[in-house]
């Protein structure tokens, strides 16, 4: 820098020592071109140090400073991955006391008094409008007093007797109706029971109903959680078509042996100004069953076909009802003591704005489950194969924004059929439900 100066003030020198051998005659106008050439010369000066300096920047040496910056926009770049994950954690926690217990290790009339939890911790990530990936662990323990029923459908759905923290959801969704069809696409590790068979009222034991029966038609051969594919097609959100098909061995192997179908439409009206859901679905199990009359034809296949409705009918009274049947002549070879041929079951969902409690909710359900006729003809005149009645109430009351509380009772009439070894013809289980939810 200082030598481009030295030689511009040179170069001024020179030309004023040339300008004094001139003569004087032109005096004021060489003066005048002087002046121009100064300040031309102070123009071009201010620019190249403004290019001198901006060059300089460019090479200067990174600071400390700059470094750590830089390393930490590296490092923490991934946080982007962090944008629209949800994180929900819950813990369930079940106490239950049952009178005139029925199990044949018990003796007759005897009361048990037994517990429960499960923890489930989900991931949620949103991929803007497109697509979404879900991750559900879970742990538990204690089986409740439910080894001590015997019954065609238990009272404690949550009960969760594996301490082993495992991944019983992995699946990524795509939705391909911003730029195409309206359908969405799933795989991964799936759970059939919140696909098929769902419903408002009447599908989740953390919150709702406890006893299996109002959880899910106890007639539907559902498969343990396994890698499987949905499809999901929405029509302008009048009309819902799902088909899902499941590994049927929970092992993963033999893949597509003994699969799993379902296909389920779903009509969604507005009636009484709210809205409904109406669902008519069917499906087949791959897995090998055996014919109740002739054992020697033990490869058989399990079908069959069923509804689930729930009604909003006010802001707060919601109504709900089940319908299913499967194939009575066939039992699943897993489970050879006995088989069923239908249940239906319905019910009411009550909030507690009605008496100024907004966030309450009272719950109450009564169901039927029929064993097969062929069950019975196997056994000849030794069965009774009563049908099997279950009643439901529930009252939820919710402390605070993350803690309710769930008082419920139910009452199983003509528990196994009245085929069980002990007990009486009626059961009574009371029970109160602790759930948190952050």
């Amino acid at each position: 820098m200082r030598i481009i100066v030295f030689l511009i003030i040179l170069s001024l020198c020179a030309n004023i020592c040339l300008a004094q051998q001139k003569t004087y005659t032109n005096l004021p106008e060489e003066i005048q071109k002087l002046k121009e050439l100064v300040n031309m010369q102070q123009k071009k000066i201010i620019e190249l140090e403004n290019k001198l300096n901006q060059q300089s920047a460019k090479t200067q040496p990174a600071t400390a400073t700059n470094i750590k910056v830089d390393e930490f926009e590296k490092r923490f770049s991934n946080l982007n991955l962090l944008k629209d994950l949800e994180l929900n954690l819950g813990i369930t926690g079940v106490m239950q006391a049952t009178y005139n217990a029925n199990s044949d290790s018990l003796s007759p009339k005897e009361d048990v008094m037994d517990a429960s939890y499960s923890i489930d911790l989900t991931f949620l990530k949103k991929f803007e409008d497109y697509a979404e990936a879900f991750v559900h662990l879970e742990q538990g323990n204690g089986a409740g007093v439910e080894p001590h029923l015997k019954v065609f459908s238990n009272v404690n759905r949550d009960a969760d007797d594996d301490n082993n923290v495992r991944a019983t959801e992995v699946w990524y969704e795509h939705n391909f109706s911003p730029f195409g069809p309206p359908l969405t696409v799933m795989a991964g590790k799936l759970d059939a029971t919140i696909i098929i068979d769902n419903n408002i009222y009447a599908n989740d034991e953390n919150t709702q109903f406890l006893a299996r029966i109002f959880r899910n038609s106890p007639v539907i051969e559902f498969p343990d959680n396994s890698f499987g594919l949905r499809l999901f097609y929405n029509l302008k959100d009048k009309v819902e078509f799902t088909t899902l098909a499941l590994n049927g061995n929970i092992d993963w192997q033999d893949t597509f042996d003994g699969m799993f179908f379902a296909a389920q439409i779903n009509f969604k009206p507005n009636i009484f100004l709210h809205q409904g859901n109406y669902r008519l679905y069917g499906w087949y199990n791959g897995q090998p069953h055996t014919s109740w009359l002739d054992p020697t034809k033990n490869k058989e296949s399990g079908y069959g076909f069923g509804l689930s409705f729930d009604q909003q009918v006010t802001d707060f009274l919601g109504l709900f009802c089940r319908y299913g049947w499967q194939n009575p002549k066939v039992y699943l070879n897993s489970n050879p003591d006995f088989s069923l041929k239908q249940s239906y079951s319905l019910g009411l969902q009550i909030k507690g704005s009605l008496w100024k409690r907004q966030d309450d909710i009272l719950g109450l359900a009564f169901g039927q489950i029929f064993p097969s006729s062929d069950y019975k003809k196997m056994a000849g005149l030794s069965l009774n194969a009563k049908a099997e009645n279950h009643l439901e109430c529930y009252y939820s009351f919710k402390v605070n924004e993350h803690l309710c509380l769930t008082f419920d009772l139910q009452v199983i009439d003509n528990p196994y059929g009245l085929d069980a070894i002990g007990g009486d013809a009626t059961i009574v289980v009371s029970g109160i439900r602790t759930h948190i939810d952050f």
